[in-house]
């Protein structure tokens, strides 16, 4: 019994394009809300919680829709398709209406004396990073306001005064025209409900051609390839340079373009290179030949969970809440926070972290068939926990290799869990459902979504240093209900041979 590894690969293509999505989606997003639109990180916490409100829904319904799909392409293919396509459409039409925010906004979008003594003049109320709120006309003199706003933007007196000074400036600029912010979420919508339609079809169709015990192994390679493709998007945004603090008001339509044509490139490799009806005939002949029992190719109505199956999807569920709470609370507001609490360019540093995960998907994927998943993803959380902890003490002027090492070992954590939780959620699926298991993955992932964002926004609104410590708190909380789990771990794989369990090649 061997993966397949060079048609998983391909199908990550379609994994591939979505995680690309959203590491520009997740870095940038925020950055628009807060310096374009002045947003609260409360308020800014909520948008971003719009697509994760959206998922909830969205997200069961059109994995089970799949499920039903009978489409000569396949049941998962036609929803990439679709979806891709107005995904990448959409997304480029946003970069445009953040350009016609932008234009409003020219008096402060530049770094020279005169943007600086403007700030100063409009007499702006602010709340500091670390909580501090202060009137700039009585912290400063205008003269000691410009001459430490043009020292360097990224000393921690500009992330300190100035950064918040321009979001307040562009809070009132939105308060008095609030066409464009309209404007902006409506095409928002539309590109979280483009994206919706076919996570749940993407991500189910790596179980429907893998062998069940093949799974953390064909997960692996699939979270490899999403990595892939977040990695790129933050090499991208190195060359765009979208992290500085110094471009907070740069243009973003050539970035945001660039990331549609790469998800249309992968949608054209998907579409040339993955034939599903196939793919998925000879995954059903191996599961025969091999005896292993397969059903969720559709062939068999639902098979009812016994009561320790339940209690434990349940738990497993769980666990995926309290991890996202804390990995997406960091995710999402990681970009601002480095701007304003580290005085870095968060590119680097992200990349750093998928650099890692990259390197671990494969062996951990292997690590995980040999003492099962549960037990990986237990060392998983404390890396992760350990990392996030850590973290919680940098500051700007901390080290940044110090920095570097954590995420890591942040990185690595991340992969440790991601590999084998969503396989340990459809090792439990029977029947032809394998879609809407993956849509209860996605839900639950998704709830933590929704909330961390809005509810990490107000400790951050109150002090944006409490990022790290949440985020740890709410991992170790997903380490007891693991704990807990007792079904969805790996069984021992079955070779017809001795010598076929050396074989591991494609």
């Amino acid at each position: 019994m061997k993966l397949n590894y060079k048609r998983t690969i391909l199908v990550g293509f379609a994994f591939f394009l979505i995680s690309a999505f959203w590491q520009a989606y997740d870095t940038i997003i925020p950055k628009i809300l807060t310096n374009r639109f002045g947003l609260s990180q409360s308020v800014s916490g909520f948008v971003m919680a719009l697509d994760n409100i959206l998922s909830l829904f969205l997200l069961p319904f059109f994995g089970a829709l799949s499920d039903k799909c009978n489409s000569r392409r396949g049941r998962r293919t036609p929803f990439i398709i679709v979806g891709t396509l107005l995904a990448a459409l959409s997304f480029s039409v946003l970069a445009f209406v953040d350009n016609a925010q932008l234009n409003s906004l020219s008096a402060i979008a530049g770094n020279d004396r005169t943007v600086y003594e403007a700030l100063y003049d409009a007499d702006l109320n602010i709340t500091t990073p670390s909580g501090e709120k202060i009137e700039i006309c009585e912290k400063f003199t205008r003269d000691e306001f410009v001459s430490m706003a043009e020292e360097s933007t990224e000393n921690t007196d500009y992330t300190e005064y100035v950064l918040p000074a321009k979001n307040a400036y562009a809070r009132e600029q939105t308060s008095m025209a609030k066409g464009i912010f309209i404007l902006f979420v409506t095409v928002l919508f539309l590109v979280l409900v483009s994206m919706a339609t076919f996570r749940s079809p993407a991500v189910a169709l790596m179980p429907d051609i893998t062998m069940k015990p093949l799974r953390s192994k064909g997960n692996a390679i699939i979270n490899l390839m999403g990595a892939v493709g977040g990695i790129i998007v933050l090499i991208m945004g190195m060359v765009f340079k979208t992290g500085s603090p110094a471009n907070s008001y740069m243009s973003y339509v050539p970035f945001f373009i660039s990331v549609s044509a790469l998800m249309l490139i992968s949608l054209v490799i998907f579409i040339k290179k993955v034939d599903e009806p196939r793919f998925v005939k000879d995954m059903q002949a191996d599961s025969k030949a091999y005896g292993i029992d397969n059903s969720e190719d559709g062939t068999s109505g639902d098979k009812k969970l016994s009561k320790g199956e339940f209690r434990s999807l349940i738990l497993i569920l769980l666990s995926v809440v309290f991890w996202y709470m804390g990995y997406n609370a960091v995710t999402s507001k990681y970009s601002v926070y480095a701007g304003s609490v580290l005085g870095l360019d968060y590119n680097l540093t992200l990349m750093i972290a998928t650099g890692s995960a990259i390197l671990t998907y494969l062996p951990v994927g292997i690590i995980a068939s040999k003492i099962g998943r549960k037990k990986t993803i237990l060392a998983g959380v404390l890396i992760l926990a350990s990392a996030f902890g850590a973290a919680s003490f940098m500051r700007a002027g901390s080290s940044p290799i110090v920095l570097n090492i954590l995420f890591t070992l942040a990185g690595i954590g991340w992969a440790t869990i991601n590999v084998n939780s969503f396989p340990m959620v459809v090792e439990l699926a029977t029947g032809g459902n394998v879609g809407k298991y993956t849509g209860f993955y996605y839900t639950a992932s998704m709830a933590a979504q929704t909330v961390t964002p809005v509810l990490s926004g107000l400790f951050l609104d109150i002090k944006m240093t409490y990022l790290f410590p949440y985020a740890t708190i709410f991992v170790l909380l997903s380490f007891v209900t693991m704990s807990l789990t007792k079904h969805g771990d790996s069984k021992p794989m079955p070779s017809k041979s001795v010598l076929e369990s050396f074989d591991i090649d494609d």
